[in-house]
Order: C-alpha cells, then structure tokens, then sequence
C-alpha cells in the first residue's frame, strides 16, 4: 500500500516532493520542543493550492492519516507524524493580495509571519500577532495553534486578527469559513478552526485583518531585585486602566542566558527580574502613560525605569527577548518549555510556587513570559541523555502545571497541547468536557485521520496511544 500511495502522490506533486527514506524523513521527527521524536511514514510537499486539495482527495481515498506541518517551530509536539503522512505546507507562500483599503490581506498558509508584516507595512499597516517565532513561523500554523505574541495583550491574538480560511476537509471537500467582509450568520465555525491544530483539516488560504501601524511607539526597560516586585509592578500597571501592546518578564537566568548569546540585548546581569513595556498610539498622552508605568515600577521597587530612545535599541531590546528560547540553547543540549496561563493577580504566588518547586527537585527553570496577560513560560534546561535528571525535569514540571491549575489557571495560552499537554486534560476538563470535544472534533473528521493521538486523550477519544519522549 506504501508503494501505490507513494506513486499516486509523486504523480500529483512530483517525485522530488515526496519523502519516503528515512535519512530524508528524520529532519521532520521532531517540532521545536525537544524531547519528542516521531517518524513519518511518508512526507509530501504540495506547491499550490490545488495540488493541497488533490493530496487531501487521494489521502481520503486511501483512508490513511496525515499530519499538516508549517515550518515546525512548535512548541507541543503538534505537528509530529508518527508513521502517518506529513503533509508539509511550506511551500505555499504567496501574498495573494493586499487590500489596504479595508485592511485585510489574503495569503496562502506557508507565508511567514514576519514577511507579512514586512509586506504591509508599506501601507502603513501591521498584521499584529507576533510570536517569538514570527521570523520562521508561518501563518498556517499561528491559525491552527491560535498563536499569540508579545504583543497579544493589546491587539489579541490570532483569532482575533483571522476573518476567514479557506479549508480542505479531511475527506477532500473544499469550504470556506467565516467572511472577510462582515460577520457570518451561521455557527462560528471558523472560530473552531483557529486554534484546533490541524485536527480539523488543512488551511489552503487566509484572510487576515490588518491594523494601522502606531504612530509612536515607547520601549522601557525597568529592572529590578526581586521577582516578586517585578510581579507586583505588573499588577500595578494594569491597575492603572494603561493598556500596554506588551508587557514581558524575564528572570535573572534567563537575561544571563541572552546576555552571555550572540542575541544580547544590554539587560543588566544582576537584575532578578526585568520588564520590558511597550506602550504606543498617537504621540498625544503618550508620554503620560510613560512616567505613569514609571512610577509604578519604582513604587513596586525597580532599581531603574531606562526608555529606549532610538529604533535601533527597541530593536535590541525586542531581540533579546524573542530570541530568549534560542538562547537558553546555551545552558542545557534539551529545553521543556511550558505555556501556562494563571490570573495576573496570582503571579506572585505561583512564580514563588515554581522556585519553590524547582529547588526541591534541583532543577534550574528560566521564567520568560506575557505577564501582562499572565501567560507564564516556565521552561527547564536538562541533559536528555540523563535518566536522573530527566524524571527530575518532569516530575517538577507536572507539579508546576498543577499549580497553575489550582490557582485558577489554564494549561496553554499559545502553544497548543499537541502531544506535551495531553497528561494534563483530565486534570482541567471533566469527562463531559472532553465528550464534547471529541463530538465537535467528529463534526470536521469522523474517521479521526487528520493529526490523530493528539490534543485529547484516550479515554475520551479512544485513538491515544502515547506519545514517543526521548529521556
């Protein structure tokens, strides 16, 4: 069977474009979390949209089950194919079209993030979601994780910024969801679709919304000597009614992580924490809003409040921080990266909760995170080869996760559940709950073959049979 879908394939793509050797294969046995690794059985790259809508077709055809991948920068092993077909996106990178008068643009799924904002700009406008990834990631897989950004607590996040997707169905049919001009009368499927990490179907083609690009943009850099201050500005600026476009914390092992890395920024060493604000919008009040957010970092006990005063050093500054992950590269050969969310209000106590933890199981966590939305980043550097330090690692990361949880929290904020989170379903969602997963998930894929195993568990999909971690 191998053999006929292999040639069925070829014939629709072309044999350069299809991977069935396992040297060729290995490069996509893994996303960008570590610790994860799965083979495919096939991998197929379509180059057009119709050429995505006739590999679908036969797929459905021959019954088996795929894995859509964009650029395979996430972060929960969501686009892992394990001895299915992948069926890679990456090749679909045409700005279709650019309507800057009512500001949306049409794109297929491969373009990435960033050179979409490059495109736009010449508008004057900015697709605003913004993922640390948003020079590699593509557009494709923001929708399909629902990704959001440093910049997601004022402008949102990507469902807030995606009118309508074109969608190949698993079994072939080709559909639209949603409008890019006003709301749809029916059920917001399209809702559904955004963040549903390809278990639904593959996107073909995206209508996103653009926004004005600021006027004026303020960057400040507040320091400060303890964690828990840093916490507490936070909570003070928000208080205030200020609605940052960004609000980010780092730790001190982190800013040494991406100061002693080709990415430094100039975050001072010595800090226990930093935040990195960014305020923008007319210039008129602008200013205001700056000593306001400076007072309320020196009032919580920030040692200095600095304002970036050129491009090139919000530039800096903004680099240190999305390139943070790439960094901690440094530390450790293996990274668990986590993507809790827990009221902002409860920060203080939970980030006390994760040193707590991290001290008992001798663990070093590198905390990175939205704190204005309270989008927590724990993440933990390990030797995978290291059968003590690995049970470590992740004994200390399910109690991290359960803290959160218990303080009201969330298990994912940005970064999907794909294989990493699944343990934890059952501990934030009643058996009703994922019931009803499985049924809305029955709506788009009866047959369960668009990313099996993934985003919920067994006793409620009966399909999970465990993911493959490297420890």
């Amino acid at each position: 069977m191998r053999d006929a879908l292999l040639a069925t394939l070829s014939a629709i793509v072309g044999p350069r474009w299809v991977k069935s050797r396992a040297p060729e294969l290995v490069a996509y046995d893994a996303d960008g979390l570590p610790g994860y690794r799965a083979l495919p059985n096939l991998a197929v790259f379509p180059g057009t949209r119709d050429e995505v809508v006739a590999v679908v077709q036969a797929l459905a055809t021959a019954g088996v089950s795929f894995v859509p991948r964009g650029a395979g920068t996430g972060l929960s092993g969501g686009s892992l194919a394990d001895d299915v077909v992948l069926l890679g996106l990456n090749r679909l990178t045409r700005i279709l079209e650019v309507d800057a008068v009512n500001r949306i643009a049409r794109v297929e799924t491969g373009v990435v993030n960033a050179k979409l904002s490059r495109a736009v700009a010449a508008f004057g406008l900015q697709y605003a979601p913004d993922p640390s990834s948003q020079s590699v990631c593509t557009i494709g897989g923001n929708v399909a994780e629902n990704a959001g950004g440093p910049h997601c607590l004022k402008y949102g996040v990507t469902l807030n910024h995606v009118v309508e997707c074109e969608v190949v169905l698993p079994n072939g049919t080709v559909t639209r969801l949603g409008s890019a001009f006003g709301e749809s009368d029916d059920y917001d499927l399209l809702g559904l679709f955004v963040g549903s990490e390809g278990c639904f179907g593959v996107a073909t083609e995206i209508t996103v919304r653009l926004v004005p690009l600021p006027d004026t943009v303020h960057t400040l850099l507040a320091d400060f000597p303890s964690i828990d201050a840093a916490a507490r500005a936070v909570s003070r600026i928000v208080a205030t009614g200020i609605v940052p476009a960004a609000l980010e914390m780092m730790d001190n092992a982190t800013i040494r992580a991406v100061e002693a890395s080709i990415y430094a920024a100039g975050y001072p060493i010595d800090a226990a924490a930093i935040l990195l604000c960014e305020v923008d919008g007319i210039a008129d009040g602008l200013d205001d809003d700056v000593s306001i957010i400076r007072r309320c970092c020196m009032d919580a006990g920030a040692r200095d409040v600095l304002v970036a005063t050129t491009d090139a050093d919000r530039t800096r500054l903004w680099q240190g921080r999305k390139k943070a992950f790439g960094a901690m590269g440094r530390i450790a050969p293996s990274l668990v990266v986590q993507d809790a969310v827990v009221p902002r209000t409860r920060l203080p106590d939970v980030l006390a909760t994760i040193h707590e933890i991290a001290t008992r199981h001798r663990v070093q966590v590198c905390n990175v995170f939205h704190a204005g939305d309270g989008n927590l980043h724990p993440n933990i550097p390990y030797d995978a080869n290291d059968a003590d330090a690995s049970a470590r690692v992740h004994e200390a990361m399910s109690e991290i996760m359960q803290a959160c949880i218990d303080a009201g929290g969330t298990i994912t904020g940005e970064h999907g559940v794909g294989l990493d989170k699944l343990p934890y379903m059952d501990r934030l969602f009643t058996a009703e709950s994922l019931s009803a997963m499985c049924r809305i998930r029955d709506v788009f894929d009866p047959d369960r073959r668009a990313n099996p195993g993934k985003v919920v568990p067994v006793h409620s999909c009966k399909e999970w049979h465990g993911p493959r971690r490297r420890t």
